[in-house]
């Protein structure tokens, strides 16, 4: 196995967030065609996780914090796709 530098990680990052993006793009566009069952099923949210919005008031600025989750299957199967690919190229 070769070593990961910068340079590596920040590359699979990089492919990580891609095969997420794109996958999660195709769910949406594919979510209005019927196909049985399917479909909805591709297409569904599911939320791993939600940390809600934290409000800092310093008196001068005002910064919210959070951060939520939640892919459907498509967009996971994107990341994995994305892995793979990862692996032959690098």
């Amino acid at each position: 196995m070769k070593s990961i530098g910068s340079h590596g990680v920040l590359l699979l990052i990089l492919f990580l967030l891609a095969g997420g993006l794109l996958g999660g793009i195709l769910g949406e566009v594919l979510s209005g065609i019927q196909l049985g069952n399917l479909m909805p099923m591709l297409s569904q949210h599911y939320e791993i996780f939600n940390i809600q919005n934290v409000d800092l008031n310093l008196y001068i600025m005002q910064i919210n914090f959070g951060i939520r989750f939640a892919p459907n299957l498509l967009s996971i199967l994107g990341i994995f796709v994305a892995l793979f690919i990862y692996r032959h190229v690098s």
